[in-house]
């Protein structure tokens, strides 16, 4: 499998788990429903920049939704958070998940160079 094409599964996974539609992706990104099931399917590249913006969304690192290993998506998988609010502000919470990761980055930074 390509991976262009792992990406858009894990970008389908994600999405589809935490209740998103493509719609509302597409809208966050800035682009088309349609691209975005192309993305899906792999039949469609995304860039890096929308990619980080999907990870911050997410709350997770880019690294997960590059991930090829089936078992390292599986926990990635279990491990994401969940929202359960159709009418959310996509933006506040990617922000606040950007945030939140920048500041358990600095904490492991900071335990790193104490020790």
């Amino acid at each position: 499998m390509k991976t262009h094409q792992h990406i858009g599964i894990n970008i389908l996974n994600y999405r589809t788990y935490q209740g998103l539609t493509q719609l509302q992706i597409g809208n966050f990104l800035g682009v088309t429903r349609e691209f975005i099931s192309l993305i899906e399917t792999g039949k469609r590249d995304i860039s890096i920049s929308y990619l980080n913006k999907l990870a911050d969304l997410f709350g997770i690192e880019l690294s997960e939704l590059l991930e090829e290993d089936p078992m390292i998506q599986k926990v990635n998988f279990a491990l994401a958070f969940r929202s359960d609010d159709s009418e959310i502000d996509l933006e506040s919470i990617a922000s606040f998940r950007r945030i939140v990761m920048n500041y358990l980055k600095m904490e492991t930074l900071k335990n790193e160079t104490d020790n």
